[in-house]
């Protein structure tokens, strides 16, 4: 008799542990899924009450901060030259199509307005704005789609027991009632998807810490989709996609390539996908992080994710003054010019027929294929066949025309000297 009950039983754990049982995505959210696969390209914000110690995201945990101490930050937040409208200037002027911004990261501390605790910016800090609301405004007034970071890690509220494998230093009772816990989650995310307008995505974070707990993902992804059916869902857990999720990401890798640690476990699924990586080492603000990566380096990055099929979500981390480092803001301008230059060649594509090389990438859009050559080894190039008739083949935007062969095993391009970008030489064949 008990075997009879345990498989179901188990089952219905299962479920409940990895996403929403059923689920199939409305009209509106295929439609907010190709939209976003068309844009490509977006600004992630990492900023909080962290950002004063000017250490990171991490630096309750890293510096082993108690939930006590650390509660007298808030009063040293106050971001007198925060200016929504700069931001949002300045991820259009990059070419960026959407926003996603912290809305709680893992040290608890609520960037908006809730009702559901003290502990957020309106209470705690002497700004007493929510900044978040200031920011979907602007972004509905210029355009761009706006998405929530939301960390389901807590360090700081006392239901988030048991603990997992962070934030052992915090100062909390050893009990708490993981259930309310969950509850207080998705009352927050109750109040972002009715009080901010239409929210293009929720982010999860934080899923790893606990990745064998009860998360009950089905309930929280169906109060999601039930609030806003457009919103897209996405889960940074590093392993494959679960039931209810509408796009998967990547942390620090492109997809499939495991060459950070972050995802060993992870495979690709068949839902969009997005790549996010930093300019410096360090997410949110970090004052002695001078390891910029440079606009050739970012460029390269961005192409490739599109190459892989994939967005690309580039991170800043504001300063505590509400700024953005003018080390990233020379950058993202530097990047927006090239867009405006070659955005064709990323803008509504897919990864191409040829998958990705050490040579570089090459993207897709109707009769087209672009061929991305990042890193030219000689003066021939050898595309693979991908069983299409080649009509001609192109220098992007100067139309200058390429020699080529081709035949049963691929097409050989002739690619002269003088025609070589540092950055990336775009061949446009038509086929």
């Amino acid at each position: 008799m008990a075997r009879k009950f345990f498989f179901p039983l188990l089952l219905l754990l299962v479920t409940e542990v990895t996403g929403q049982t059923a689920y199939t995505p409305s009209q509106e959210n295929l439609k907010a899924r190709q939209w976003f696969q068309d844009a490509k390209f977006g600004m992630f914000i990492h900023w909080g009450v962290y950002s004063v110690l000017g250490d990171g995201e991490w630096v309750m945990n890293n510096q082993r901060i108690d939930k006590q101490t650390y509660q007298k930050l808030p009063a040293f937040f106050n971001p007198v030259n925060y200016n929504p409208a700069e931001w949002v200037a300045l991820a259009k002027a990059a070419g960026m199509k959407y926003i996603t911004i912290t809305s709680k990261h893992h040290d608890g501390f609520a960037m908006f307005d809730s009702k559901l605790t003290d502990w957020d910016i309106i209470d705690r800090t002497p700004y007493k704005k929510d900044v978040l609301k200031m920011l979907a405004e602007e972004c509905r007034k210029q355009g761009i789609k706006l998405f929530f970071y939301h960390s389901h890690l807590d360090w700081f509220q006392e239901n988030y027991f048991p603990r997992g494998n962070t934030g052992q230093t915090s100062g909390r009772p050893d009990n708490g009632d993981w259930y309310k816990y969950l509850d207080f989650m998705d009352g927050q995310l109750r109040e972002l998807l009715t009080n901010y307008g239409e929210i293009g995505g929720i982010w999860f974070d934080g899923h790893w810490d606990k990745k064998n707990a009860d998360w009950r993902l089905d309930k929280t992804y169906s109060l999601i989709h039930s609030l806003q059916p457009a919103c897209l869902v996405g889960n940074n857990h590093h392993l494959a996609p679960f039931p209810g999720e509408d796009f998967q990401m990547f942390e620090k890798d492109l997809p499939g390539q495991k060459t950070t640690g972050f995802n060993p476990e992870q495979s690709i699924g068949q839902i969009p996908l997005e790549t996010c990586e930093t300019m410096n080492n360090s997410w949110g603000f970090n004052l002695q992080d001078k390891s910029y990566k440079s606009t050739k380096n970012l460029i390269q990055y961005l192409v490739r994710a599109a190459g892989y099929n994939s967005n690309f979500l580039l991170n800043v981390g504001p300063m505590p003054d509400g700024r953005i480092q003018p080390e990233f803001a020379a950058t993202l301008k530097a990047m927006g010019s090239w867009m405006d230059k070659n955005g064709e060649t990323i803008y509504g594509t897919r990864g191409g027929p040829v998958s990705p090389k050490t040579w570089g990438v090459t993207t897709w859009k109707e009769n087209k294929v672009f061929v991305h050559i990042l890193s030219l080894e000689d003066d021939n190039l050898l595309i693979p066949d991908f069983g299409k008739k080649v009509k001609n083949i192109t220098v992007y935007n100067s139309g200058t025309k390429i020699k080529y062969k081709q035949d049963a095993f691929g097409i050989v391009i002739s690619v002269p000297q003088e025609v070589i970008d540092e950055t990336d030489t775009i061949l446009v064949i038509e086929i």
